[in-house]
């Protein structure tokens, strides 16, 4: 009996080194899988929905978050699991999962065991996120930077679109919780899971399970709001940078600003709004195909417990 083939969607246009080594690796497996090539988010969201229609027990996604999260909209309310091949720059979801994000062997080995988890699934204005979103500055830097930027200067192109942004005049955002907390800002972020933009873990307390997301309000704008945010990461937490963030969980908000701003999920850019709804989805769960540790495992905790043991013990140094 032949080994069933799993719906595979990709990007056939993918240009990084990593898109380039995915497309190799599916096709030197393509009796494995039954290839589905997207020009868009548009098309990877509806395919994927066409397969959940269908009840396909499992729709691989294989590409970076942008493709991730066009299969994971398609998915949304479905029993149908995804499976991830990360190939992208970033890979966030999957190093939260703990999915190896640079081996694509082992990464399919996962899928093949399937193990499925079920995980929150939250919306903003309606469209599904699995790990983060944000509203303003963050979201402003990805607007800012065009793939052209990307592809001469690689991470440095959303820096100087950082730079460009830290130079105007920030938004005012009222933020208002399901429980009735306010909060005013500059900038909001609000996280499923705990990682951000690749191995920072900006929202420490986040579980992907718990019903809840973690909310980050910046009340400075400008070189302020950066130089927190790397303090915060310093300091093991951006709610100990004093006045400047406020770090609290929320199963709901609404953020209100004074004009339209960016709004950014899973990385991808949505568009504008002035006004921003977060909350769970129908049914608000997304079942995913994962490893059995979970993110980190046991040799994450074994580098928490040296950095914990060097922080306190002078090391011993030999003329």
């Amino acid at each position: 009996m032949l080994p069933r083939r799993y719906p595979l969607i990709f990007n056939p246009r993918a240009r990084s080194q990593k898109g380039r080594r995915a497309l190799r690796f599916i096709m030197d497996h393509a009796t494995r899988f039954a290839l589905y090539a997207s020009n868009s988010a548009d098309e990877a969201r509806n395919l994927a929905a066409m397969f959940a229609r269908n009840g396909e027990p499992v729709v691989i996604a294989a590409g970076g978050d942008g493709t991730l999260n066009a299969v994971v909209q398609g998915l949304a309310g479905s029993a149908t699991a995804l499976g991830v091949l990360p190939a992208g720059t970033m890979n966030v979801f999957a190093r939260e999962l703990g999915i190896p994000f640079d081996n694509l062997p082992r990464a399919f080995e996962v899928i093949e065991r399937g193990l499925i988890q079920e995980i929150d699934l939250f919306e903003a204005n309606g469209v599904p996120f699995v790990q983060m979103a944000g509203v303003g500055f963050d979201a402003m830097v990805i607007e800012e930077t065009t793939w052209e930027s990307k592809k001469m200067l690689g991470p440095l192109a959303y820096l100087l679109a950082a730079v460009k942004v830290l130079g105007e005049s920030p938004p005012r955002m009222e933020v208002v919780c399901d429980d009735g907390r306010r909060e005013e800002g500059v900038a909001v972020l609000a996280g499923n899971g705990s990682l951000y933009g690749g191995q920072f873990k900006l929202f420490h307390k986040a579980d992907n399970r718990d019903s809840m997301l973690d909310v980050l309000v910046f009340k400075e704008a400008g070189y302020r709001l950066v130089l927190d945010s790397l303090r915060g990461l310093a300091l093991g937490g951006l709610e100990h940078v004093g006045s400047t963030v406020s770090y609290f969980q929320s199963s709901g908000l609404q953020v209100i600003a004074d004009r339209e701003v960016p709004v950014q999920v899973d990385g991808e850019l949505m568009g504008r709004a002035r006004e921003v709804v977060f909350g769970n989805g129908e049914p608000g769960r997304l079942r995913v195909i994962g490893p059995e540790e979970p993110i980190g495992g046991r040799f994450a905790e074994a580098v928490k417990a040296i950095v914990s043991w060097t922080k306190w013990k002078p090391l011993e140094v030999r003329a």
